[in-house]
Parts: C-alpha cells; structure tokens; sequence
C-alpha cells in the first residue's frame, strides 16, 4: 500500500514538473487555450512591445512571442525544471504598419477610420519553449473590413469594446459586424491560432482532447 502511494504521488509529481503553461495576460488566449481541452497554468508575464526600426511586421510578432514565453520559463524554471511554456503575439498590419492597442477613443476611431474598406493582414505567431528547445508555428489572416460611416465607427467605440484590442476591434464580439471577408484562422485574428497551436503542443507531448 505505501509503495503505491508512493507511485502516485511521484505520478502525481511528475505531471505537475511537465504541466503546460500559458504566458499571457490575455483572457481570450486562456479561454481559447481551454478549448484544446488541455490543463495548463497561466503565468501573467510583462514584455515590452515596441518594433525596432528595422523589424519586419511578421520579426516583430514573432519576437515579442518568443520573449513572452521566454519571460514565462524564467518565472517557473526555478520550481519546475521541466516546465513547457507558451507564449502568443497577434498584430494587426496594414501597409506594414502594425495597429496595436488603442489608447484612447479617438486612436480607435482613427484605426478603424484607416481600416475602413481595406484589407489588412492578422499575424498571429506562438512559440512553445522548455529549458532546452523553442518552436514555433505561426498564422497570417486576411481579414477585410467594410466601408465604415462616421457614426458607425462612433458608435462601435461608444460599446467600449475596441480597447484591449489590436486594431480596435473584436471579431468575437460586435466587432464581427464591421467584417465583411475572412480568410484564414478565425481563432488566430482572436489572438490564439488553434490549429497550429495544437499541432505545436504535439510535438512536445501535449496532446488535446480534440486530437
């Protein structure tokens, strides 16, 4: 009998040194991490997002993924050796300018001014790291907005949805209203392309309920 215990209880270890973690603060990456079906742990993580002179749209996504989850394994490697963490950037990009997250009414009503009409890129880019291997899968999405009337962009930022949102929408919430083509991840223009995410955690072992 005590040795079985012993058994789960270092079972029960072992899970615990190799669970999943999510380095963000975003609620709609956990929320869309939860639909893979697989346990994990959030870690609130602060990186700065700022774009080198030189960057590419798609270097700077990638990098400020790659330092989240990096930022992540720092924050849990000294009580778990074996932690696998992920981490997720998405940015809005038109004309390779890269649409973060408004500050004010007045820059949302600007960048959906800018949107209006146009076709603009979602990147969306994950990196899974552990103590000794990074990888990483990525998204691109089209994403078409229709022409927009001044009270329309007035009163979709009025409903207080566009802040905490690269580009100043949510294609989950109201902001659907305002799109008229998607090509590509529904889930990547959220902020968490699950497909290749899945894909991804496979091939550190994690495997959702889905697969």
């Amino acid at each position: 009998m005590i040795a079985l215990r012993r058994h789960a209880t270092d079972t029960l270890r072992a899970m615990i040194r190799t669970m999943l973690h999510l380095a963000s603060r975003s609620p709609r990456r956990k929320q869309l991490l939860e639909q893979l079906g697989v346990a994990f742990e959030s870690l609130p993580v602060d990186v700065a997002e700022v774009r080198g002179a030189e960057e590419s749209a798609e270097d700077y996504v990638s990098r400020v993924a790659r330092e989240k989850a990096r930022a992540g394994l720092d924050s849990v490697r000294a009580h778990d050796a074996d932690a696998i963490v992920l981490g997720a950037d998405t940015e809005v990009v038109l004309d390779d300018r890269v649409f973060g997250k408004p500050r004010s009414a007045q820059e949302a009503a600007a960048m959906l001014r800018a949107l209006s009409g146009r076709t603009h890129r979602v990147i969306s880019i994950v990196w899974c790291v552990t103590e000794g291997r990074e990888e990483s899968a990525s998204s691109i999405s089209e994403v078409r907005f229709a022409s927009l009337a001044a009270d329309d962009i007035e009163n979709y930022v009025a409903t207080g949805e566009p802040f905490g949102k690269a580009g100043a929408y949510a294609i989950q919430g109201r902001g659907a209203a305002l799109i008229e083509y998607l090509s590509g991840s529904y889930s990547g223009v959220m902020g968490l392309p699950l497909f290749e995410t899945a894909r991804l955690l496979r091939g550190f072992g994690i495997s959702s309920r889905s697969c």
